[in-house]
């Protein structure tokens, strides 16, 4: 058998580290003019096509960091080396999604002091951010100290890059398609709480589509939180009926859950047995349909089942 990854380029910020470490000019421009060919020919047509590039980079990954926070997806090896340029997820061995909601969930088993940690990862794609951006100082500008101060505008821009994407996400996880200012708060205080409650990262979302208070939310630790998502929800088109039928169309019912990746990839290597891998991939496959056996699929494992660390290779 063959396994073949695919993925619209593999040019990473760390191909661009490469390049300009190699103090070769020609070389960085050359590569710089590719990926612009590539990914972002929009961007030729700027004044400063480099600089509009470094732009449409930092757009694509507040993008995607975002939808991994709005699912609870954890990377697990964010360097530099493994931020594609073309914004999509790639070289994430030690990848997992969280069970127990907490921003410092870490599974990798080398990311000893939790620099990759769930709520960490915006501010880890700030981070690579800029050193992509310093590979491409002597392109922005002819005098570096405008280059610099070029690039340092754009970098400090994507913390509320970031946040407007995800925001947008977490209005739509909560059914309210019209903005309000109240709403970063109501989102972070269901955060908060998740936090404190141990809460369920996808089932608490999902639980929002059933007519009845869904049962996490009786803890006392949340409070008012529930009746101040109805009332917000009223507010919307078509009320609160709406607002549940939109969250059942965000929000996954079913995520691969470490215990079961695990259960299919014993069974796979130790019997040959391919059945629970077949069977996940299929429940998989509509991430928003309840599957024929939810206690399976959709509810923490028992303790002796819970997977702690997860390998980037064998």
């Amino acid at each position: 058998a063959v396994l073949t990854r695919v993925a619209e380029s593999h040019l990473r910020v760390g191909t661009f580290e490469f390049a300009a470490a190699t103090g070769k000019p020609e070389l960085l421009k050359a590569l710089a003019d590719y990926t612009l060919q590539r990914h972002f020919p929009e961007c030729m047509e700027s004044h400063n096509p480099y600089l509009a590039m470094l732009q449409a980079v930092m757009e694509r990954q507040a993008s995607l960091v975002s939808q991994w926070m709005l699912v609870g997806f954890i990377h697990g090896v964010m360097n530099t080396d493994n931020m594609a340029i073309g914004g999509q997820t790639i070289d994430y061995g030690p990848c997992a999604f969280m069970d127990e909601f907490s921003v410092h969930t870490v599974f990798s088993s080398i990311d000893h002091q939790g620099r990759y940690a769930y709520g960490n990862q915006p501010k880890i794609a700030q981070w690579n951010l800029a050193r992509f951006a310093e590979t491409l100082l002597p392109l922005l500008h002819a005098d570096r100290e405008e280059a610099t101060r070029l690039a340092e505008i754009e970098i400090l821009s994507f913390p509320a890059l970031y946040q407007r994407y995800w925001l947008t996400g977490m209005r739509a996880k909560l059914g309210l398609p019209n903005a309000e200012e109240g709403d970063t708060a109501l989102a972070e205080s269901l955060l908060t709480c998740m936090q404190l409650a141990r809460a369920d990262f996808t089932n608490t979302f999902a639980g929002l589509c059933g007519a009845q208070k869904p049962v996490v939310f009786d803890d006392a630790i949340f409070g008012d939180w529930y009746e101040r998502w109805l009332e917000r929800a009223s507010r919307q088109p078509g009320g609160v009926e709406a607002a549940r039928a939109r969250v059942q169309t965000v929000n996954p019912v079913v995520i691969p859950r470490n215990h079961l990746v695990e259960e299919a990839l014993l069974q796979a290597e130790s019997e040959g047995n391919l059945e629970a891998t077949i069977a996940l991939i299929e429940v998989l496959a509509q991430p928003y349909t309840l599957p024929k056996e939810p206690e399976h699929y959709c509810t923490l494992p028992e303790p002796s089942k819970r997977v702690y660390q997860t390998f980037c290779g064998p």
